[in-house]
């Protein structure tokens, strides 16, 4: 039952108050816009009521039901006096830059960082235009007649919304609305009662289509109470089931981000990034997704052809690939490969086979230095053969195929599909999968090669390569092929934040739509993540892995609960996601396993993620 917001008629006079300012200030088209909108008030007062929706029963006279029941009335105290043109909720992000300004509130307010979530501040100063959104944001308690700071404040916004998108969110007494009627200047008016954390961030959530109800399209954030989830046993289940692994050195650090009926209802960071206990875990810390970036970059392209009719499932790996049309894989379908079912090896070494039996490179392999003939960078003192890519393709072709069709995993045709999109695409998978994914979901981080946008020191630290690189691996894939080809892969390569991820699977779990905006077919995520070959004993979907056909306790890496409609991926690094359409429940977990070495196995010992996704779904209130 949607819930509409109190308190319009109040609002409502204080605009006829305003307007009687708003004539004297200079006649703007915007303002006389604005003017007209008195028309429309029966259309405002009917928006108010998408803000929030009532959520699923809660039990009564218990914590969790006070908190969802107080959670609900702090939105319903969030109002839109304003919204042109329906600028709010924010669509589009790929066409915005959004810049954020506040006045009377403290730097890291729950306001600024829930944007945050949604959005990335630009590091690049405005320029004005209409692919800027400015967000202002002010305290209504610290406004002072004559104050030289808010004044600027007040001409930065009015500068802004004669050029750019500009909104304005007044915390506190809306009083200052009448006193200072040029806030009326900008497209978007919000008004919040006000500051506490639930308020600052439920305004932020409001803008971009966080909460729940009609216009609920993005994800949003909120107490487990509010989905239906016991916070304690929430809380307490996963911080000792992820510290056991800390304390038993299976990782130095971790995170977990626990999403249900679209919000996200816990993250929580653990440890350190090494075991030097230097620097703590972030929520906003970078990972290297390994595995977890064969069902994060390519296949989502690929889905989204299928939807489109342009890529075809049964047609064989010739077809898109005319490279393969010679050997013993042309005619394997891309069914049968993307369910691991196409009798391939599970990988090659690719870096061992370039090395001589003395331990030498062979030649047009690697070399010590950079050079035109050598431009692909390992580390800063190895360098790999311009032209050695087509190498790795062609012992891809040569491989034999194993003796009989059964599942085996393999990284290998997952290393071809770049390829196909880009033929299918015509242009660079990055470039692609960054306009037609990443940027419209909000998703900055999801990126290859992240250390050419982000910082060392936000980017979690892999493996002491001793036996290929000689480093540490940090900021660079921890894959070896996918160092080989540039970093840019379809098996491993893609890095990205916990939240960033929990957007794309947000987006599969919705079927393919997200933020107002259609990705994909809803008919191309229901085949790609249902099970493909169950009657032959292969479990898995078309790229993304599916609960075992008969659970056996200690076998699996997800929990006995996860529903046959659920699917996810893991990674060797020690990343996970799994998200059940089911439950509409999403689980991530993040950790660094490998560090110091890949040999440790604890996290497989302790069975750390059957164990933690088991108790997430037990802290869901029957």
């Amino acid at each position: 039952m949607v819930v509409c917001l109190n308190g319009f008629q109040g609002q409502k006079k204080i605009y006829h108050k305003t307007q009687l300012h708003l004539h004297k200030l200079a006649a703007t088209a915007k303002i006389r816009t604005f003017i007209m909108m008195k028309r429309h008030y029966l259309f405002l007062s009917l928006s108010f009521c998408w803000l929030i929706a009532k959520t699923p029963a809660q039990p009564s006279g218990g914590g969790a039901g006070a908190i969802s029941s107080a959670w609900i009335a702090t939105a319903q105290s969030i109002h839109f006096l304003k919204n042109e043109e329906s600028l709010l909720p924010v669509k589009h992000l790929e066409s915005s830059v959004i810049y954020y300004h506040s006045f009377g509130l403290e730097a890291g307010n729950a306001f600024e960082e829930t944007v945050g979530k949604y959005a990335t501040q630009p590091s690049i100063p405005p320029k004005g235009g209409p692919g800027e959104l400015h967000i202002f944001a002010l305290n209504a308690g610290t406004v002072r007649p004559g104050d030289a700071a808010f004044e600027a404040f007040e001409k930065q916004l009015g500068t802004d919304s004669h050029s750019s998108k500009t909104v304005a969110v007044v915390f506190g007494d809306t009083a200052v609305l009448q006193s200072r009627p040029s806030l009326w200047q900008a497209q978007a008016v919000v008004v919040a009662p006000t500051l506490d954390d639930a308020t600052l961030s439920l305004a932020a959530q409001v803008l971009f289509g966080g909460t729940p109800g009609p216009q609920h399209m993005r994800l949003g954030y909120a107490p487990p109470a509010v989905a239906g989830m016991d916070a304690q046993l929430l809380a307490d289940s996963i911080t000792a089931i992820v510290e056991e692994g800390i304390q038993a050195h299976a990782y130095p650090g971790a995170q977990v981000l626990v999403a249900k009926d679209g919000q996200v209802v816990f993250h929580q960071a653990y440890g350190f990034h090494t075991y030097d206990s230097l620097q703590a875990v972030r929520t906003d810390d970078i990972y290297d997704f390994a595995s977890l970036t064969k069902v994060t970059s390519t296949l989502p392209a690929l889905m989204k052809f299928y939807g489109e009719g342009r890529f075809d499932l049964d047609a064989p790996l010739k077809k898109y690939l005319p490279f393969f049309k010679r050997g013993n894989k042309a005619n394997i379908t891309y069914r049968e490969l993307l369910a691991h079912y196409g009798r391939l090896k599970p990988s090659i070494v690719f870096w061992k086979d370039a090395q001589k039996k003395n331990g030498k490179w062979k030649h047009r392999s690697f070399k010590n230095h950079y050079s035109r003939r050598y431009p692909v960078y390992i580390t800063d003192s190895l360098f790999l053969f311009k032209n050695y890519k087509k190498k790795i393709y062609k012992g891809i072709r040569s491989q034999p195929l194993n003796a009989e069709r059964a599942y085996v995993y393999s990284d290998l045709p997952f290393i071809l599909y770049p390829q196909v999109v880009e033929r299918l695409a015509n242009r660079p998978l990055e470039d692609y999968l960054k306009d037609t994914f990443y940027r419209p979901l909000g998703a900055s981080t999801l990126t290859y090669n992240p250390l050419r946008f982000f910082p060392k020191e936000r980017i979690v630290p892999t493996e002491r390569d001793t036996f290929f690189r000689k480093i540490q691996v940090h900021g660079t894939v921890h894959d070896e092929t996918s160092a080989m080809l540039g970093g840019v892969s379809g098996h491993a390569g893609l890095f990205g934040s916990a939240n960033d991820l929990a957007k794309l699977f947000q987006m599969y779990m919705d079927f393919g739509e997200y933020g107002g905006e259609r990705f994909m077919a809803e008919a191309a995520v229901r085949e790609f993540t249902r099970c493909q070959y169950c009657g032959e004993g292969n479990r898995r979907g078309l790229g993304f892995d599916k609960p075992p056909l008969q659970y056996v306790a200690g076998e699996s890496y997800v929990a006995h609960s996860a529903s046959p409609a659920s699917f996810g991926h893991s990674g060797y690094t020690g990343t996970f996601a799994w998200a059940d359409p089911a439950q509409n429940l999403l689980v991530i977990f993040f950790s660094n396993r490998v560090y110091p070495d890949r040999s440790s196995e604890g996290l497989y010992e302790l069975n750390i993620r059957p164990r933690l996704h088991q108790a997430i779904y037990d802290a869901i209130l029957k």
